[in-house]
């Protein structure tokens, strides 16, 4: 587990815990809204209106972990774009943690999406927010099936439970939290994204192969052949050119056993 020291030592951060929310991004914004400094953590038990990527549901029932940390003006805009990979890293490290002895079990899929036994275990969400001060409010939520698992999603997806570990939101948050905070200090506003990367591409699914991913207008298929500087997929076409994507969702191959 990363020792984390400096700016977002673990010590440093706030956490409050509900019951019911709406989301726990929803409450993380309502709190920048009213001038929070932010490094605050929301948990919440279960959410009424969770929600994934492009307004996707997030299944919210109690026992998963549903948490969001909320960030005041994290880095230069120009740098956010490699923030997924930081909080895939520490969401990664966490889950880790309560499978010791099955880290070969666990992988990362561009950009954040972790998988164990290459189902889907988890989803990250980062949106952002200019405040009426002129700050920049964002907030990264994680949500991971721990006693609970999607009954139609979009990717092949397992709980914690099904997987055969046995832990409590409340257990994988402690993880999460100290985890969060080393890489946050690692990424370092952006100045250290190469070595985020260089952790990242060790750990990731999929590099080599066949892949397509589908973007909001249409699907593009290739070869998965790594991340850039700046954390995006480089996807190289049949033509052989390579394609930088900096959002979508991504496929593998039937035979590679993921899709």
């Amino acid at each position: 587990m990363a020792k984390p020291a400096g700016a977002h030592a673990p010590e440093t951060f706030r956490h409050i815990a509900l019951d019911d929310v709406t989301s726990t991004n929803t409450v993380c914004f309502e709190h920048a809204r009213t001038g929070d400094p932010g490094k605050l953590w929301i948990t919440g038990r279960r959410q009424l209106g969770g929600r994934g990527r492009r307004g996707r549901v997030w299944v919210s029932e109690p026992g998963n972990l549903y948490a969001s940390l909320l960030l005041i003006d994290p880095a230069p805009q120009a740098e956010l774009a490699s923030l997924p990979l930081v909080v895939a890293l520490a969401l990664y490290r966490a889950i880790v943690a309560e499978m010791p002895y099955g880290e070969d079990r666990v992988a990362i899929k561009w950009p954040n999406d972790i998988l164990v036994d290459r189902k889907k275990i988890s989803g990250i969400l980062i949106e952002a927010e200019t405040l009426a001060d002129g700050r920049s409010a964002v907030v990264i939520g994680c949500g991971v099936n721990i006693a609970h698992k999607p009954d139609n999603p979009l990717y092949p997806a397992i709980s914690l439970s099904e997987a055969g570990v046995s832990t409590s939101p409340d257990t994988l948050f402690a993880h999460l939290m100290i985890e969060l905070a080393g890489a946050l200090d690692v990424w370092d506003r952006g100045e250290g994204v190469s070595e985020i990367v260089s952790q990242w591409k060790a750990l990731v699914h999929g590099i080599g192969q066949p892949i397509t991913v589908n973007l909001p207008d249409r699907s593009i298929s290739g070869i998965f052949a790594g991340i850039d500087k700046d954390g995006l997929l480089a996807l190289r076409l049949d033509s052989g050119d390579t394609m930088r994507i900096a959002s979508g969702d991504v496929f593998f191959s039937r035979n590679d056993g993921s899709h």
